[in-house]
């Protein structure tokens, strides 16, 4: 991966897992940037400002006011973010919620792990995986295997 700082926004109304995310964050060996919001109304707020992108959104599905679904309806209707992936980080291990939110225009689907060294790993991954892009490709590839099991 090239030295670039990567900026991140993460969109989750749990406050712990917030946490959880930045130290995991802070265990890789890449200069991250990480900008949170609390609910999917606040992360369109700040998506909304023409100098914010990011380079890549997670996004919470569980979350009031506007839930991660209506959330990733609303950035993939946002042009200007068509390249930046965005990653579900969500609790959910049910199949039904990666296959619907993958469908729904979500770039990669993470289970919230109970390990902060499981979610470093998770992390790494996806960072090179759509960083590095001969490996862009082998991803595709998963999420489609994935999205017809």
């Amino acid at each position: 991966m090239d030295n670039k700082s990567i900026l991140c926004l993460l969109i989750d109304d749990d406050a712990d897992d917030r946490e959880i995310f930045s130290i995991a964050l802070s265990d890789l060996d890449l200069d991250v940037q990480l900008i949170t919001a609390k609910d999917g109304k606040e992360g369109l707020e700040k998506l909304g400002d023409e100098s914010f992108r990011p380079d890549f959104i997670f996004l919470d599905l569980n979350m009031p006011r506007l839930n991660g679904r209506q959330c990733l309806s609303e950035i993939r209707k946002m042009h200007r973010f068509n390249a930046v992936p965005v990653i579900i980080y969500s609790t959910s291990a049910q199949q039904k919620d990666k296959d619907e939110t993958l469908h729904s225009g979500a770039s990669y689907f993470i289970t919230k792990p109970s390990d902060i060294g499981v979610l470093t790993k998770a992390l790494n991954s996806v960072f090179s995986a759509f960083m590095e892009p001969e490996n862009l490709l082998t991803t595709e590839i998963n999420n489609k295997n994935e999205r017809s099991n």
